[in-house]
């Protein structure tokens, strides 16, 4: 019996350590794939030499929360300032309500009414939010999160903020950065995703 549990155990332990590399490994091409991103943009404020600058937290699976998703479909259009003073027009298209340490929290998630009228960003949907983090090891202004409408599984959406990245704007002047509204500030601290850049801000 006891030769069993401890078989159990180790096989266990091998489980979670591959579980752990390959949600690593996920988090890598992901990142790859964002930084190749920025090369690719005519309108990027980034340069390839730039992007070894960009700086991110170690990837950790239990920052992959499952949310629970409710819509709002009778939500009214509203504007979503940007840091450059520009507007924005966006709708609620649902509320995220998740757990962290025993506490609860709720995240709204938007439409951008000009996008969706683009067939390529139709079901795109954008979550901008601030964290106890902000002004320290991450970018003051807050940072984003990029889901689609297909994102969302039986009322459930993962939220994986090893993948928040920063705005634009911090890493350049000049760019219409959303404000995120302040039922989106979180009082607690996520140290995933993006963190401040290590690179000069251009001006």
């Amino acid at each position: 019996m006891k030769s069993f549990l401890l078989l159990a155990f180790i096989f266990s332990g091998v489980v979670l350590q591959a579980q752990d590399l390959a949600f690593g490994a996920e988090i890598a091409r992901h990142r790859a794939e964002y930084k190749a991103d920025f090369l690719q943009n005519p309108r990027s404020p980034l340069r390839a030499s730039d992007t070894s600058m960009l700086d991110f937290y170690p990837a950790k699976n239990d920052w992959a929360i499952p949310a629970t998703f409710e819509r709002t479909p009778e939500a009214k259009p509203f504007i979503m300032m940007t840091y450059s003073g520009q507007k924005r027009d966006y709708v609620q298209y649902g509320v995220l309500s998740f757990e962290r340490d025993g506490q609860k929290h709720t995240l709204s998630i938007y439409q951008n009414l000009k996008l969706i009228q683009d067939s390529t960003y139709r079901d795109h949907l954008f979550l901008p939010f601030k964290d106890l983090s902000n002004g320290g090891e991450t970018y003051g202004g807050g940072r984003y999160l990029d889901f689609r409408q297909s994102d969302i599984q039986n009322g459930t959406l993962l939220l994986d903020f090893n993948k928040c990245y920063n705005p634009w704007c911090a890493y350049s002047d000049g760019y219409n950065c959303p404000i995120p509204p302040r039922e989106n500030h979180l009082n607690i601290e996520i140290p995933a995703g993006e963190r401040n850049f290590r690179g000069e801000k251009k001006h």
